[in-house]
């Protein structure tokens, strides 16, 4: 049986996890969401206008966070114990690096093939989803006794 306390645990800590991050490393890439060529990339949601994004920008970013983490938490409540190993530490890096495999990688490829994003800012999303998969299969290992 799913332990839906812990998955949502798992959840939030990780929703503030990546919002931490993501804000981190907006800062080494601010270049990229300022410069006027990109303008056109980005989402009405988070650039409705040329600037800084809107508070409800953040609110949807803190949200759909939310519900990815919920998801990859329940992933693990029901396929972290396909992952043979006994420490937490170590089960939890195995299923994030897994998930990265799995969604990471594609995604990020995905993204090249389809949207205007310059190749640096790509790398870094992708070096920045990989240390939150690795972080969120620890945390995940640690709270939830998968299946």
């Amino acid at each position: 049986m799913v332990d839906w306390k812990n998955v949502g645990i798992a959840a939030v800590a990780m929703t503030v996890v990546a919002q931490v991050v993501h804000t981190l490393e907006s800062i080494f890439t601010m270049g990229y969401y300022s410069d006027p060529n990109y303008f056109s990339t980005w989402s009405k949601l988070m650039m409705p206008t040329a600037g800084p994004p809107p508070a409800s920008f953040f609110a949807y970013s803190i949200a759909f966070a939310l519900v990815g983490w919920a998801l990859f938490s329940f992933a693990y409540a029901k396929l972290g114990s396909a992952v043979k190993e006994k420490d937490a530490i170590w089960k939890g890096l195995k299923f994030g690096a897994l998930v990265f495999l799995v969604a990471g990688i594609p995604g990020t490829l995905t993204m090249y093939l389809l949207i205007n994003i310059p190749v640096a800012l790509l790398v870094s999303w992708m070096l920045s989803g990989l240390a939150l998969y690795l972080v969120g299969g620890i945390v995940a290992a640690k709270l939830i006794k998968p299946e």
